[in-house]
């Protein structure tokens, strides 16, 4: 296969932090390599996608620096706001955009900030030569409210590895059901979701479990520890932090629980699924075309009183786990793998070298 000229990563923050973005994109980086490519890691700063204007000038002046001709895959962290920069370069370089979801649908968010970001990324992904998605439901926003024109966009979901082990009938979860959310603490995850409808449980035997980093948002994990406090659920709701391999966390868990207000893809819900666990989340963004309704329960989105409607029946109800269960073993043998998907963006660098040569 010829290779690029020149191949370059842009990644904001640290790289190697514990989020499914960046996961994605270290598979990818690594997927690209092993397939014989040489990827160039641009380091940007971890301000973005809210960068100071040294940090927007530091970086104008990094791209500036690349050759002509130059490759470069930019993580939509920071690419939402850097619309000037792609404007100016988008003639001498290639720029390829990769979205894990609008930066616009950050939970959190004012109208007045979530429509500028929205304007910056329109205009930024106008600029890029492709658009590489990981969800179908993303591809479609882009389409529509984004004004991404079909051709210019990939879809390369992530990947999973289904273990044999981990879908064999004879795996035992802990006595205890375990209740697992893998997430980041950000207040788009929908903890403090999660947090309510567990209260309305508490007559029930469960632990919970909640694997994922307090660094993104120190303030908000901090107000989901006191609330935990506050509703007594000290004893069983858990903050694990960072695990660098949750995959014994999921193979202990009895129910995987997320009810995000957004997601563009999901890459826990997917490990989850791979693992046969039936899976309670919210009807947003991509989850519903992932998860589907034989494999777990969704809820609309801030619905606590759904959420802990679901969760008891998968609770008290075995036959309801054991079919739900099964069908998420099924949903794990129809998801992509790592390959598939590097596979895919090899193909789109090598067919843009060659419409350039």
């Amino acid at each position: 296969m010829p290779q690029p000229k020149s191949l370059y990563f842009a990644v904001p923050g640290d790289l190697h932090a514990l989020t499914g973005g960046y996961g994605y994109d270290r598979r990818i980086i690594a997927g690209l390599r092993e397939g014989g490519m040489h990827v160039d890691i641009l380091h940007l700063s971890g301000e973005f996608p809210f960068p100071a204007e040294t940090t927007l000038a530091a970086t104008a002046a990094l791209f500036a620096a690349l050759p002509d001709g130059a490759q470069v895959i930019v993580d939509g962290l920071a690419f939402g706001v850097l619309d000037d920069l792609a404007v100016k370069e988008a003639r001498r370089l290639h720029l390829i955009a990769l979205c894990h979801h609008p930066l616009a649908l950050e939970t959190g968010l004012d109208q007045t900030q979530a429509a500028a970001l929205h304007l910056s990324e329109e205009r930024a992904l106008a600029a890029a030569r492709s658009v590489i998605v990981t969800s179908a439901s993303t591809s479609r926003l882009l389409l529509q409210e984004f004004s991404v024109p079909q051709e210019k966009i990939l879809l390369a979901p992530p990947g999973v590895t289904v273990s044999p082990e981990a879908l064999s009938p004879g795996q035992s979860p802990a006595r205890i059901p375990v209740l697992l959310t893998v997430a980041t603490l950000t207040r788009r995850k929908g903890h403090d979701v999660l947090l309510d409808a567990l209260a309305q449980i508490r007559h029930l035997e469960w632990s919970a479990r909640f694997v994922g980093g307090a660094d993104f948002d120190p303030d908000w994990a901090a107000w989901l520890r006191a609330e935990t406090h506050r509703l007594g659920l000290d004893e069983r709701v858990h903050f694990v932090g960072n695990v660098a391999d949750p995959a014994p966390e999921f193979a202990r868990a009895h129910v995987f629980v997320l009810p995000s207000r957004y997601e563009g893809y999901g890459m826990a819900f997917a490990e989850a699924l791979a693992f046969g666990l039936p899976v309670v989340g919210a009807r947003t963004g991509a989850v519903p075309d992932l998860v589907t309704g034989d494999a777990g329960i969704l809820v609309a989105p801030d619905d606590s009183a759904a959420l802990a409607d679901a969760l008891a029946r998968l609770l008290t109800d075995e036959r309801l786990h054991s079919s739900l269960r099964q069908g998420a073993r099924c949903v794990a043998q129809t998801l992509p793998t790592w390959q598939q998907s590097v596979d895919q963006i090899a193909r789109l660098l090598e067919q843009s070298q060659a419409r350039s040569a």
